[in-house]
């Protein structure tokens, strides 16, 4: 057998390794720390920035408390963010967003994350450019990825999402912008539910103060989707 059929056969067991580590890094971060101390091939598989691109990250309310102590932990979350892990991409625009305030870099790493497919991150961009008031080209935008995301059903998991993360991630910590009195996204001059947005979402929450049935549903049943998308903003703005 020739060198250069060893060196192929070396190429095609190290893919194998690497598909292997990915598997097993998007099931478990415990299952990849195992795995990579099984063996050298292993262990040099899970070096590669794809798999550290690819690891599963718990939820905050799963997230051991020790990770945040532990050096080895975050030197580990360091590199998979310098690998562009999607959710770990999307947990820091929110708080560059949202905690530190500085609107570019959140800007820059929400539509990286979003670039990925990462939906919840989709849905904070959406939000953060239906909020803007100095640029209607990106209110547009905004508007457009909400109704992606609507066709796609996705709305609800994003929201939920989004509330996990700057709810239990940072509790006390968060601060979300205003909306100006008379924003909407709604641009329509004969729409009957046009600026009723914020009164709909009040009725709402002091339903679900009082445990009523009537805390449901949202704005489902409004026809106009941008009416729609400022229910959605006010629900986005309390979040936390």
């Amino acid at each position: 057998m020739t060198i250069d059929c060893f060196s192929n056969i070396a190429f095609i067991l190290n893919d194998i390794y690497v598909a292997i580590t990915i598997k097993v890094a998007s099931d478990s971060i415990r299952d990849l720390c195992s795995l990579r101390m099984t063996c050298k091939a292993a262990c040099d598989a899970g070096d590669f920035n794809i798999v550290h691109r690819s690891v599963s990250i718990p939820p905050p309310h799963a997230t051991p408390w020790w990770w945040c102590l532990s050096p080895e932990a975050k030197r580990f979350f360091d590199r998979c963010m310098v690998a562009g892990h999607p959710e770990l991409l999307f947990r820091e625009a929110l708080r560059e967003l949202f905690i530190r305030h500085n609107e570019n870099v959140g800007l820059q790493m929400m539509n990286s994350a979003t670039s990925t497919g990462h939906a919840a991150a989709k849905y904070a961009l959406t939000m953060t450019l239906l909020l803007r008031t100095d640029d209607n080209d990106e209110k547009q935008k905004g508007l457009e990825l909400y109704r992606e995301l609507d066709a796609a059903g996705s709305l609800a998991d994003c929201k939920a999402r989004c509330f996990s993360i700057l709810t239990i991630s940072w509790p006390g910590e968060v601060q979300m912008p205003h909306i100006e009195e008379q924003h909407t996204v709604c641009a329509t001059p004969r729409c009957s539910t046009r600026g009723h947005m914020p009164l709909l979402y009040d009725y709402r929450r002091c339903a679900a103060e009082r445990n009523s049935v009537h805390a449901f549903g949202g704005a489902a049943h409004i026809p106009c989707i941008q009416c729609r998308a400022d229910y959605d903003l006010q629900a986005f703005v309390n979040l936390p």
